[in-house]
């Protein structure tokens, strides 16, 4: 099974990243939360349907926290070739605006 992460979700990922690294610097929890999200993308490309389905106008869409960092879900669809990361999200922000300009 393949996993694509698209540009944006990696985006997402080091503004998460530098932002504990930098922000609150605090290192440890920037390390970790990058290890937490390749291990929650790892579960999820097991076990793609463990996510919920995204109720919003993008279809097809499923979330799942980020282990240690449930605040932070990962957006993401289940093509039949693997799993697509769309975005992965702080609950902080306006997920569903942020969703449906995608």
């Amino acid at each position: 099974m393949n996993v694509e992460i698209y540009p944006r979700a990696e985006a997402d990922i080091l503004r998460q990243f530098r932002y504990y690294l930098v922000d609150q610097e605090a290192p440890v929890v920037a390390f970790r939360f990058r290890e937490a999200v390749i291990g929650s993308i790892v579960r999820l490309k097991l076990h793609p349907r463990l996510g919920s389905v995204f109720r919003g106008s993008t279809p097809g869409l499923r979330s799942w926290p980020v282990k240690g960092f449930e605040s932070t879900r990962i957006y993401y669809r289940e093509p039949p070739d693997g799993l697509s990361v769309v975005r992965i999200l702080h609950g902080s922000r306006d997920v569903r605006s942020v969703l449906e300009r995608e």
